[in-house]
């Protein structure tokens, strides 16, 4: 059951049935006593909202659970089982940083609901036992009377039974402007009265209000990050193949009467050789650069995935209100109604009944928009301020003009005030219903002199579009980005602000789309340009929706009731000003206001996209190569080519230097980033097999017509797999020819660097057998002989990847 009001939505009735018989038999003015109380707090509960408590240490172990830890953790035992504890101790220490940062990303939902009860009354003054006493907020129970007066927050869902007044419920509903309460009308817990001092009969509470329900919409799963997913995928293909592999190595061992320790030590060399470690470690770094650059920006990020999912937002739901307003009342039109009058002294007759410094919006917004100069010849001799019941205010005054007394309020109670003829109150309904189409609140300005009282003017007050909003929204739109409206707001209100920044005046009212499912509802969001009188669960079914249907979406917003669209979404955005639930929910937090640092955010989150993919391109092109390259010379020349310690080297040494690929320079794509992982397996297999075939050759130079000994061999090919790993890296990191876009001087440093290290390790024979410098010679020709063979290589590839997508398009179309 709901309660119906003109003042915003009904609030909905959440008491049992022979409680609303009981609260009907009682007077209106009439509250519980304490035994009622007690009864229906134990029914109800307390009117807290509850969190589901869950074992830290249970959380902390999730996160070795999946393809890349069982590969890490296999690794792990084959290392303890034969007795190699260096490599132990170095595994491990990967194992634990790759955990330890998923469960520190875990903690944003716990955070969001924190900061959603902070917004919560603490104390309430209710009726108990004949007298007003005030309780803490939590002892409420469904049937109480509370009395909520200016300024405080409403601490439960209720419907207005005594007094009038306004509530101020953009946090929760994203209206701008603040709602008239009535008797009958409905209150919602977490908003704040701005005027009078209603009384009001409590209908729900805890985890039943509109609160609770926005609370439980935010502590609901957030769908895994598109990089999560990769990450996930990429660890599934080469776990796969690894055991493959691995399975290979077991058989041939035991045909050939290998021992045991022995075929250990062939499987660990594989497994090692197959583990991505440093895959998510080095990924999150470079989001990381990318989350430091944007903080400089003025956008902190608190969720680094959402760096790489801004790259691929195609729809940004932008909430209206503080988000492409400006989230405060300004004088949007004047009409005049009196020949002799203009715009200014309209202005200034409502300045002069406005209290300076009171706090009220309206107030403010005239003030603002009047001037101060205007009224340094006038004096305020008498203020009646507005209330509720009288609705409007009032000033004498004394200065140069001919007005003597002022007044600025609601239309119908100035037409009441000034006893209006019936021309003047049909020009003052015309001019109101104009302001009403363009979403506008009216107010009516009147004077009186020594003719009496007369309708001077009309005020129309607007939460007006922030300056850069529409230019934002244009760039967006030019990188591809789909930008729909959102909003608390009503659909007159909502259409003018959609037309005034260039979105397109298709605005659904909510209902529209309430009770729509699926498919049904994906097709009319993606066709509408906006929708008004919103729900937090609207919001939340229209991401949702957007997302099943294939989009990666964006979520800006400000209040409370943008909160479990923010956590809901792919990336999440906190504006400037948000409150500290939508701020917990987000997962970019705006410091300056204005949507311009949005375009900033898509394009260096698509440079960081592109850096992240260039590496995975690399990571698996390099495992790829070394451990089928390993595989098949333990199947073909049964030895070891590398050690495990070499392996580690490899891994350590090449990762910690393509740490720099996150300061990279790339171009950043004029459209949204997807990870293609056909794309980039297809790459990188084709990279991989080649420089396969490549090192297989030169094993066999080594060991036949060279007749090298097998610990030289192995520092080698050490050698030479660590310098055509990293020349790798610039035939990953461009679509075309290597040379066509310049890499930055602290890759070339970082890469330069690591191959003298790796060669002085092999001209020393540090963890391993040294070698001369002709060696040395035939290791790094080889290596860039092999580089530039494979760059033409891999622009065929892309050819044939672009045709065989373009006949893919043309056999859906």
């Amino acid at each position: 059951m709901t309660s119906h009001g003109a003042g915003g939505r009904a609030a909905h009735d959440r008491r049992t049935e022979e409680d609303r018989r009981a609260d009907l038999h009682r007077a209106a003015d009439a509250g519980l006593d304490s035994a009622q109380a007690a009864a229906r707090r134990e029914r109800y509960g307390p009117n807290v909202l509850e969190e589901e408590e869950r074992s830290v240490l249970l959380e902390f172990l999730s996160h070795f659970w999946g393809p890349i830890p069982w590969m890490i953790e296999a690794a792990l035992a084959l290392t303890a089982a034969t007795g190699r504890w260096a490599d132990f101790a170095i595994i491990l220490a990967l194992l634990l940083l790759n955990g330890l940062v998923g469960f520190w990303e875990e903690h944003q939902a716990q955070n969001a609901i924190a900061a959603l009860k902070e917004r919560l009354a603490k104390v309430a003054q209710v009726k108990r036992d004949g007298k007003w006493t005030t309780v803490p907020a939590s002892e409420l129970v469904p049937g109480d009377l509370v009395r909520i007066g200016r300024g405080e927050v409403v601490p439960a869902d209720g419907t207005v039974v005594e007094g009038e007044g306004e509530a101020d419920e953009s946090a929760l509903t994203g209206e701008s402007l603040p709602v008239a309460k009535n008797p009958g009308d409905g209150m919602y817990s977490g908003s704040a009265v701005s005027r009078g001092g209603p009384v009001v009969r409590v209908l729900a509470t805890g985890a039943d209000t509109e609160f609770g329900r926005t609370a439980r919409l935010t502590g609901r799963a957030a769908p895994a990050s598109h990089f999560q997913r990769a990450v996930i995928s990429i660890g599934k293909y080469l776990s796969l193949l690894a055991l493959g592999l691995v399975a290979v190595i077991i058989v041939l061992s035991l045909l050939r009467g290998s021992g045991v320790t022995r075929t250990l030590e062939f499987a660990l060399v594989v497994v090692i050789a197959s583990i991505p470690v440093a895959l998510p470690a080095v990924l999150s770094v470079t989001m990381a650069v990318g989350a430091r650059y944007l903080a400089r920006r003025e956008a902190v990020v608190s969720h680094l995935p959402a760096v790489e999912e801004m790259a691929g937002v195609d729809v940004l739901c932008a909430d209206k209100t503080g988000t492409i307003t400006r989230n405060e009342l300004a004088v949007a039109d004047v009409a005049v109604l009196e020949g002799a009058m203009d715009e200014g002294q309209v202005l200034k007759q409502a300045a002069l009944t406005a209290e300076p410094g009171g706090g009220d919006p309206v107030d403010e917004a005239i003030l603002r928009a009047c001037g101060a100069d205007r009224l340094e010849d006038w004096e305020v001799i008498d203020f009646t301020p507005f209330d509720s019941a009288r609705k409007f205010a009032r000033a004498e005054v004394r200065g140069p003009g001919a007005e003597r007394v002022v007044a600025k309020g609601a239309v119908q109670a100035v037409l009441g005030l000034v006893q209006a003829c019936d021309s003047v109150a049909q020009r003052v309904e015309e001019v109101t219903r104009g302001f009403a189409r363009r979403g506008f609140r009216a107010m009516a300005v009147a004077c009186a002199d020594g003719d009496g009282w007369r309708v001077t003017g009309m005020l129309g007050l607007q939460d007006p579009p922030r300056e850069d909003s529409r230019a934002t929204l244009e760039e967006a739109g030019r990188l591809g980005v789909q930008v729909r409206m959102v909003t608390g707001d009503r659909v007159e209100i909502a259409r003018e602000i959609c037309g005034r920044v260039g979105l397109g005046t298709e605005v659904l009212d909510a209902k529209r789309i309430e009770r729509l499912e699926g498919e049904d509802l994906a097709r009319t969001v993606e066709a509408a340009d906006g929708f008004a009188q919103v729900v937090p669960e609207d919001k939340y079914r229209i991401v949702k929706a957007l997302q099943e249907h294939g989009h990666i979406v964006g979520m800006t917003g400000d209040g409370v009731n943008d909160a479990p669209a923010l956590h809901r979404a792919d990336a999440g955005i906190a504006v400037c000003g948000a409150t500290d639930a939508a701020r917990a929910a987000s997962d970019i937090v705006f410091l300056a206001p204005g949507l311009s640092t949005i375009i900033e955010a898509v394009h260096r989150s698509r440079e960081v996209f592109r850096r992240m993919k260039n590496y995975a391109i690399y990571r698996i092109t390099e495992t790829i190569r070394v451990v089928l390259f390993v595989t098949a010379t333990i199947v073909v020349f049964a030895f070891f080519p590398v050690t495990p310690i070499q392996v580690v080297l490899l891994a350590i040494l090449n990762d910690a230097a393509i740490l720099s690929i996150a300061y990279d320079r790339v171009r950043p794509s004029s459209k949204p980033e997807r990870w293609d992982l056909t794309e980039v397996m297809a790459i990188a297999a084709v990279l991989g097999l080649f420089g396969l075939v490549s090192t297989f050759v030169l094993v066999w130079v080594t060991h036949l017509p060279l007749a090298l000994a097998d610990a030289d061999v192995r520092t080698l090919i050490y050698l030479k797999l660590s310098v055509s790993g990293h020349l790798t890296v610039f035939l990953a990191r461009t679509r075309g020819p290597f040379w066509s876009y310049r890499p930055s001087w602290i890759l070339l440093t970082a890469v330069i660097g690591t191959q003298l290290l790796a060669t002085a390790i092999a001209l020393t024979g540090f963890l391993m057998q040294p070698i001369g410098w002709n060696l040395v010679g035939l290791a790094w020709g080889w290596a860039i002989v092999e580089f530039l063979l494979l760059d033409p290589v891999k622009l065929m590839a892309y050819r044939v990847l672009e045709q065989h997508g373009k006949a893919a398009k043309a056999v859906g179309t």
